[in-house]
């Protein structure tokens, strides 16, 4: 018997944002998921609008398995995960450990397979960068959504959230900026 994918299930109790007050909880399922349509839509735009080669397929599946080690670790808020070289380096032993394990979770024989699913290798640099632009997309869309529903506590993640997205220099994540962002403060019958 083997409990990895029941083990991934689980991820709809993590709940991320824990030290934030909240109009409503994201769970890591949701913004998993929600990762996994961006980082597609990412790539749909390198490729029709800049130019690109890359696979939206690919980039919504490492996107789906990017937070898997948080149903180990929990969600550990940023301001902590990067406070310092020394954090940032002990987190990075533990996620190892924690994707470890869950890779013990499986068969022998398909470990290979999802081996590079949650460790984003494997893939290409172009590819890892577009589906960290699709996570960072929505922390903001988290944080637009919350400071539309009269939430001031995001305000600040809003700012850096942002400007991270913008000193990444993706013309793709300007693209949905500009075009696609500006949707999510509107209300349903605003939307259309």
């Amino acid at each position: 018997m083997y409990h990895f994918f029941a083990k991934l299930s689980r991820m709809k109790y993590i709940r991320r944002w824990g030290l934030m007050r909240n109009t409503r909880e994201e769970n890591l399922c949701e913004h998993s998921f929600e990762t996994a349509v961006l980082a597609h839509a990412l790539c749909v735009l390198r490729n029709r609008r800049f130019g690109g080669n890359v696979d939206p397929d690919r980039a919504a599946a490492l996107a789906l398995f990017h937070d898997c080690t948080e149903i180990l670790t929990g969600d550990l808020p940023t301001p902590v995960k990067y406070a310092g070289p020394a954090l940032r380096e002990a987190y990075g032993r533990v996620e190892a450990e924690a994707r470890e394990k869950l890779l013990a979770l499986l068969p022998e024989d398909l470990q290979d397979v999802y081996d590079p699913l949650l460790s984003g290798g494997g893939d290409g640099e172009e590819l890892r960068a577009l589906v960290k632009a699709a996570d960072k997309l929505s922390a903001l869309i988290k944080c637009v959504e919350e400071r539309a529903m009269g939430n001031r506590e995001f305000l600040k993640a809003e700012e850096s959230t942002r400007r991270a997205l913008q000193e990444m220099h993706l013309p793709e994540v300007e693209c949905f900026l500009k075009e696609f962002l500006p949707s999510y403060s509107l209300t349903l019958d605003e939307q259309g």
